[in-house]
């Protein structure tokens, strides 16, 4: 037990840079030829991650306490957030996912930090305006814990208030890419393939809602609204890696590598400004598809809010692609190899997670919100664990929880939690809608895989 705690604490030292020497680091150590702006930065850096590890630790004691000590849980859940108090379980379930928002918060913000992000200040105020809020208007007390592990990292911040700016790198990549031809091709095969299969979609939806002369209006736009969201999130997992897999490798492949190494770019500089490009050619394809999203309104059976529920997911199913493709770029030597290397965990994600679920747990959370029983067992315990274990693999597929999302939403008009039966004792338990986790999860994911990313370049450089 000693040599494994040995074990932990020397790999977060070296994953923190205490202590390193081999560049093996998330962030660098300040030495002899680091600036004093350098080293702020880094400073303040190392003390956001370690707020978003302390914010970790404390929603995964939560959930062990959830599970393990029911009724203290619900307990401890109703002071820690009483405005979600009195319904059983409900209030320490939203406890974590706060803590676990708060947590992805702080990683995205470790990240701007690191790269001097022009949006690292107004991405702060806005973390401590929200957390603010809810803890004065929704006695949300575990905000008090970020706001506090805030404090120390923003004094340091206003040192030097002019070291974050405008990333040079995603100015030029967005010229680059906006003044050649193939940017607007495949925004033009975007819109046309949409266009198409918007209009097949109504052609043949359009006599399986028709009444003998009634047109059942309400679904069909709820139909037409599904067809192009999904073949939306198709073509964005077929578009985003390329996009991104060949952001260093290709460097490498054009000689060009070494050259960026001579300039005053920093490694995170350098891989936020390649993410940020490629999320600013993501949110064009996405906006230019919204006229398409709104012809289901001319039929009605859609809101306002599935429409930004599905931008959302959209958006950061276009992120965590993003951050795969400068993963695997970061990690190999050509482009050829990160595409297919990223392609394939795509296509594992979004295809064989959710036959995984199905064998592993029997569609446990689509039978429980649909009011089915979802275990055939008389264990309370295994129901529970096989619904929030369902609940998981759902939310890592942007297919799967889009289409749990839209049956929340449809048969109980909850976009957030929902009280679902277990059919061993009786008893209620709450349950989050897909879309949440799968914002939380791909947003923490694609901090670290960027984090991850620019190690991955500084132990080249080295």
């Amino acid at each position: 037990m000693t040599e494994f705690l040995k074990t932990g604490l020397t790999g977060i030292r070296t994953v923190f840079g205490g202590g390193n020497t081999d560049g093996d680091a998330w962030i660098d150590t300040a030495s002899a030829t680091t600036t004093p702006r350098e080293a702020l930065i880094q400073q303040v850096a190392k003390w956001q991650l370690w707020a978003a590890i302390i914010h970790a630790l404390a929603a995964l004691i939560l959930g062990i306490v959830l599970f393990a000590a029911p009724n203290t849980g619900e307990n401890l859940g109703n002071t820690l957030f009483s405005v979600a108090s009195g319904i059983p379980g409900q209030a320490l379930l939203l406890t974590i996912v706060g803590i676990l928002a708060n947590m992805t918060a702080l990683l995205l913000l470790a990240v701007a930090t690191m790269a001097q992000e022009v949006w690292t200040w107004p991405f702060l105020v806005l973390i401590v305006i929200l957390n603010g809020l809810i803890l004065f208007t929704w006695g949300f007390l575990p905000a008090i814990l970020t706001l506090v592990s805030l404090i120390y990292p923003t004094t340091l911040m206003l040192r030097d208030v002019r070291a974050w700016h405008a990333n040079p790198v995603s100015t030029k990549e967005l010229r680059g890419r906006m003044r050649g031809v193939r940017a607007f091709a495949i925004i033009t095969i975007f819109l046309v393939l949409m266009s198409a299969f918007t209009l097949l979609l109504y052609l043949v939806q359009l006599p399986a809602v028709t009444g003998g002369r009634t047109i059942i209006t309400g679904e069909l736009g709820r139909l037409l609204f599904i067809g192009v969201v999904g073949v939306e999130l198709v073509l964005v997992i077929f578009i985003v890696p390329a996009l991104t897999a060949g952001a260093i490798s290709g460097e490498r492949e054009r000689k060009t590598y070494d050259l960026l190494q001579t300039t005053l770019l920093s490694a995170p500089m350098f891989m936020v400004g390649k993410m940020e490009s490629a999320l600013g050619y993501i949110v064009l394809l996405l906006a230019s598809a919204i006229p398409l999203q709104s012809i289901a309104f001319l039929f009605g059976g859609v809101g306002e809010t599935e429409v930004i529920i599905a931008f959302v997911v959209l958006m950061v199913t276009g992120l965590v692609l993003g951050a795969l493709g400068l993963f695997y770029s970061a990690q190999t030597e050509r482009t050829l190899t990160s595409t297919v290397r990223v392609y394939t965990v795509a296509l594992v994600l979004c295809f064989g997670l959710p036959i995984v679920g199905a064998i592993l747990f029997n569609n446990a959370y689509g039978n429980a919100i649909s009011g089915l029983p979802a275990l055939a067992t008389s264990s309370p315990v295994r129901e529970t664990l096989a619904i929030y274990g369902d609940m998981l693999i759902v939310s890592l597929n942007p297919i799967t929880a889009s289409f749990y999302t839209q049956q929340m939403l449809i048969d109980h008009q909850q976009i957030g939690v929902l009280q679902v039966q277990l059919a061993s004792n009786g008893a209620t338990i709450p349950v989050l809608s897909p879309w949440l986790l799968l914002t939380l999860i791909y947003l923490a994911v694609t901090a670290v895989l960027i984090l991850l990313s620019i190690r991955r370049m500084r132990r080249n450089v080295l």
